[in-house]
């Protein structure tokens, strides 16, 4: 029997926002936009999630307005974070940490955070390192951290593209053969 999407007698805020962001993969699709997956095929292929899965949850995010689907490369729509999908960034880093310090992968984190202006890294309060500047999502460059396994010739494209420094928000590019 699947469970409700809606906390019913609940009224706070923070479960209105887990009627949005709550449900199983969700979260993970919503970091998966944030590092440039746009793509169907390339969230399925990624996550490994079923697509019926996929669909239903991209389906709640559209609906929700985190996500948006706009013309992607002339054959099909692509989804995109929209301004409230990017207002999540706070709460999907703030969980990352958590999980690195309680539930640490081995060898350390598979990604780190640098601030694109000038290559330091950015602290816990989202402030550069280096120049001490808060550093807005889209000036964030993920980078492979000591805990991500070395590159396979058996990785997705999406796991193949974090294997090298990147902006967040900017489109992953399109590989071919990359599931459709």
């Amino acid at each position: 029997m699947a469970l409700p999407r809606d906390y019913p007698g609940q009224s706070c805020s923070l479960s209105r926002a887990m009627e949005v962001i709550g449900e199983r993969w969700t979260l993970l699709i919503v970091r998966d936009a944030f590092l440039g997956v746009r793509r169907f095929g390339d969230f399925a292929a990624h996550l490994g999630i079923p697509r019926a899965v996929l669909t239903d949850r991209l389906a709640g995010l559209t609906g929700a307005g985190v996500l948006a689907r706009v013309p992607g490369d002339g054959r099909r729509e692509v989804y995109v974070l929209t301004d409230k999908g990017v207002r999540l960034w706070p709460a999907v880093r703030a969980l990352s940490l958590w999980g690195e310090e309680h539930r640490p992968a081995p060898g350390g984190p598979r990604r780190v955070f640098l601030h694109a202006d000038d290559d330091a890294p950015v602290a816990v309060d989202g402030r550069c390192t280096g120049c001490h500047a808060a550093v807005e999502v889209a000036d964030l460059l993920v980078a492979p951290g000591p805990g991500l396994p070395p590159p396979s010739a058996d990785d997705d494209p999406v796991t193949a593209a974090l294997h090298r420094p990147r902006r967040l928000l900017q489109p992953l590019p399109l590989t071919k053969g990359s599931p459709v």
